[in-house]
C-alpha cells in the first residue's frame, strides 16, 4: 500500500534516551540501581509527558525522596545530558525523506517544557511537516487515543501511515489500528525498510 506519511518517534530513534547510563556515570552503578529500584523515575517522566510541568513535577518527586533529592533534580537540571547524543544516521534518513518530498511527522512522548528545551538544541526538530507531542495532547503512547488523534488531525488512512518507534508496545498499539510499522533497532534496518517501500533509493551494490 502507498505510504502517505512517515511518522518518527524521537527518543532512541533520533536522539538517544538512556537515563540509566547518565546516572551510572554520575553516581555509580550501585547507587543508580538502588535509586531506580526505590523511585519510579520513568513513571515521574510519564507525568511530564502527559503535560505535567517539567520542573514542578521533578522537584516535587525529589522532595518525596530526600535521600535522592539531588539526583532526582538532575532529571530536570541536566536534562540535555540525559537526552544525548543525536543519532546522526537517523537524522540523515529524515532529511533524505524530506528531499524526496515524503511527508514526515513526529509522534513522541515528550513534555511541553522539555520539548521546548530540545527545540533549542536539536535543529532537526523543526524539520517535520507536523509534530504530535504528547505533553500538548494530554495523552501518551501506547494509549490508542493518541493514534486516533493523529489520524483525525491528518485525515490520512491508517494503512497509509508508516510509523517507526523503538518500543514494542507502541508499535503494537499502532499496528492494532492498522498502521504500517517498523520496530527500530538501528538506522540500517530502518533505511532498508524505507528502501523496500520505495521511499528511499536502493543503494548501489558493489559487483560481486
Amino acid at each position: 500500500m502507498t505510504i502517505d506519511a512517515v511518522i518518527f518517534d524521537i527518543g532512541n530513534v533520533l536522539i538517544e534516551w538512556q537515563p540509566e547510563r547518565f546516572y551510572d556515570a554520575e553516581v555509580g552503578l550501585e547507587r543508580r540501581r538502588a535509586m531506580f529500584a526505590e523511585v519510579d523515575l520513568h513513571g515521574m517522566n510519564d507525568e511530564v509527558d502527559r503535560g505535567g510541568h517539567f520542573q514542578t513535577t521533578v522537584y516535587a518527586w525529589a522532595e518525596r525522596y530526600p535521600d535522592y533529592r539531588d539526583e532526582i533534580r538532575m532529571w530536570h537540571d541536566r536534562w540535555l545530558e540525559l537526552a544525548t547524543p543525536r543519532i546522526e544516521p537517523s537524522i540523515a534518513i529524515l532529511r533524505a525523506l524530506r528531499e524526496r518530498g515524503v511527508p514526515v511527522y513526529a509522534l513522541s512522548n515528550f513534555g511541553i517544557e522539555s520539548f521546548a528545551l530540545a527545540e533549542e538544541h536539536f535543529d532537526f526538530l523543526s524539520e517535520f511537516d507536523r509534530r504530535f507531542i504528547s505533553g500538548h495532547m494530554g495523552v501518551t503512547k501506547p494509549d490508542p487515543a493518541i493514534y486516533a488523534m493523529v489520524e483525525a488531525e491528518t485525515g490520512l488512512a491508517p494503512g497509509r501511515l508508516l510509523f517507526v518507534d523503538d518500543k514494542p508496545e507502541n508499535i503494537a498499539a499502532a499496528a492494532a489500528r492498522d498502521w504500517q510499522t517498523h520496530l527500530f533497532d538501528g538506522p540500517a534496518g530502518w533505511a532498508a525498510r524505507l528502501e523496500a517501500e520505495g521511499l528511499l533509493p536502493q543503494p548501489e551494490r558493489a559487483a560481486g
